[in-house]
């Protein structure tokens, strides 16, 4: 019978603590934080084969936590049963994605933001996370850039040195930036591989003009992006 009393003492001195306006704030705050998180991951990954859509579940996250922690904050023997409660979750579905364990820890952070009412902190957080995102794709753009593909070809090994410059000069001729990755000679046989980035004119082009230019046996290109071929 105490301890039925002593529980309903607790949550009584909780609901007097929290000021329902401020709670009703933060979880709207939260709600939005977490809709802009799940429009961040959609927009930068999404697309990705292997993800999981995990963002469908940041709305229900971000206010879930951000309620807990409210509690946790008025209330020491509360905090330490919710937590007690919480150790019997276990998550049997694998992250698919590493970056999912990233917008997983900003949904966490912006709700501890939101439960502590430090909503200038949540402002900076986004616009880091934001710009950082966008730096990202920046890169992996320009590296795409750097690279739209390879030339693969192989020649007799007679006058491979002549052979291999004119080979170059035909490359260097059909794209704007080309390179000349790695050299093998086995039974006979030269295999030069080049790399190279914006390609122009033709694929027929490039591989009429490399035989033409010396006796090669075999031409492959190979592009790193879909519709490369032209």
């Amino acid at each position: 019978m105490f301890e039925k009393f002593q529980i309903v003492k607790d949550v009584q001195d909780l609901t007097a603590k929290i000021d329902p306006r401020m709670f009703a704030i933060a979880i709207l705050v939260s709600l939005f934080a977490s809709l802009l998180a799940g429009w961040m991951y959609a927009r930068f990954y999404e697309r990705k084969g292997t993800g999981s859509q995990i963002h469908r579940a940041f709305p229900l996250l971000g206010i879930s936590i951000t309620s807990l922690f409210i509690c946790i904050q008025v209330s020491l023997p509360l905090s330490l049963g919710l937590l007690g409660a919480l150790s019997i979750i276990r998550f049997r579905t694998p992250i698919k994605e590493p970056e999912e364990v990233g917008f997983i820890m900003l949904v966490i952070a912006s709700s501890v933001i939101c439960a502590t009412f430090n909503f200038q902190f949540l402002v900076f957080l986004y616009l880091v996370a934001l710009v950082t995102l966008m730096g990202i794709r920046r890169v992996r753009e320009s590296r795409k850039a750097r690279g739209d593909g390879i030339v693969l070809v192989a020649f007799k090994d007679q006058d491979s040195g002549p052979r291999q410059k004119q080979i170059e000069e035909c490359v260097q001729r059909h794209a704007s930036r080309s390179s000349l990755e790695s050299s093998s000679c086995k039974d006979g046989m030269v295999s030069l591989q080049f790399s190279f980035s914006g390609f122009q004119g033709h694929v027929a082009d490039l591989q009429s003009a490399i035989k033409q230019a010396a006796d090669v046996s075999a031409v492959n290109i190979f592009f790193n992006r879909p519709g490369g071929l032209t």
